[in-house]
């Protein structure tokens, strides 16, 4: 029998206490969180066409608009994946911005506008996949996570249309693989989702769940370390956790 652990632990104290929220408890908190966030003072803009960004952002309770940056991001090149995904966020954002402003955006005295951009790159064999240029290159892919592991590294920026202020930070998540058999692999394929996504890597997948061992993911953070076992917003492209806390930055800081 295959499974994921999804557990979550946060730091409680500067001291790194920890606490396990059961699936309830996690449950209850969402939707207080999400009645709450139906009430926003801000307006927001995700700067991504990704199904699982705008997926993720539903489920933290946002209302939002989508618009693409479409950037080449191959025109973007950095040795770490780190500064690669801080990046293209950045770019993203510096594009959608310029688009608004030709069609005569304006933040008036309102409530202000969060432009959210993101960035995902995932690591194999100490080399920086992106997504595959065709099909064969996908199954190369999947085919070297099967009873191995993979490592995510993604990105988010968010700037606040008002103020100018611009908060990003990345996180890295590690996803360790039982076998995938021949036949999933096939039909990852053949549906043709994996074709668009970062080193098509979808764990979230019905096809591909199943062999997912275990995931841990670490926080990069200014001043501390987080760290968190199941992280699937974190692997699929938007780190809540993060998202939440640069989403506060960007508006509280003038």
């Amino acid at each position: 029998m295959f499974f994921i652990e999804v557990v979550y632990w946060q730091d409680l104290t500067s001291t790194g206490e920890s606490f396990q929220l059961s699936g309830n408890t996690s449950s209850i908190l969402a939707a207080k969180s999400k009645q709450k966030k139906t009430m926003a003072s801000f307006k927001i803009i995700l700067g991504s066409s990704s199904a699982s960004r705008k997926k993720i952002l539903s489920e933290m309770g946002y209302q939002f608009t989508v618009m693409g940056a479409d950037i080449d991001e191959k025109l973007i090149r950095k040795e770490k994946a780190e500064d690669l995904v801080m990046a293209l966020a950045e770019a993203k954002a510096d594009a959608i911005i310029a688009k608004l402003k030709e069609n005569g955006f304006e933040e008036g005295n309102s409530e202000p506008t969060l432009l959210i951009t993101a960035d995902q790159v995932v690591l194999h064999g100490g080399e920086i996949r992106e997504k595959p240029r065709d099909a064969d290159e996908a199954r190369q892919f999947i085919k070297g996570y099967s009873k191995g592991h993979a490592s995510t590294v993604g990105s988010v920026m968010v700037t606040n249309l008002k103020t100018g202020v611009r908060k990003g930070d990345w996180e890295k998540a590690e996803i360790y693989f039982h076998e995938i058999p021949e036949e999933v692999i096939d039909n990852l394929i053949k549906e043709g989702d994996v074709l668009y996504v970062a080193g098509g890597l979808m764990v979230e997948h019905p096809l591909t769940s199943p062999f997912v061992e275990a995931m841990v993911s670490s926080l990069s953070l200014s001043s501390f370390v987080q760290t968190m076992v199941g992280t699937i917003d974190s692997v699929m492209g938007l780190p809540k956790a993060l998202t939440e806390r640069l989403i506060k930055e960007a508006i509280q800081e003038q």
